[in-house]
């Protein structure tokens, strides 16, 4: 499943386990495909991987708490630890080797 949340309930989400944090602007159309991507990416290993999406224009200081400075940015963390950051549109295929390779 794939929730949309604000910097205070992003402090309160449970980080245990994989967890994607697709990082947005609702302006931006390379984000707008990202959201395609990420349906996808949620269909075929929703149980394996956490996703949130955090909108960049509503919450700029946890942006910047994170160092993300464009976006889309995609952002892996494992047991609350960053372990892969990617920036700009990314295929499929490519984010799910992210997370494969890092169950």
């Amino acid at each position: 499943m794939i929730k949309e949340v604000n910097a205070e309930e992003y402090r309160a989400e449970d980080m245990s386990g994989l967890v994607l944090v697709d990082f947005y602007s609702s302006t931006c159309g390379p984000c707008k495909m990202m959201a395609f991507v990420l349906r996808d990416v949620d269909q075929q290993l929703g149980d394996k991987v956490k996703i949130l999406k955090v909108n960049f224009d509503e919450n700029k200081e946890l942006v910047a708490e994170k160092g993300v400075s464009g976006y889309p940015t995609l952002v892996l963390f494992k047991d609350g630890e960053e372990v892969k950051r990617l920036g700009g549109l990314q295929q499929k295929p490519v984010v799910i080797k992210m997370i494969e390779e890092n169950l």
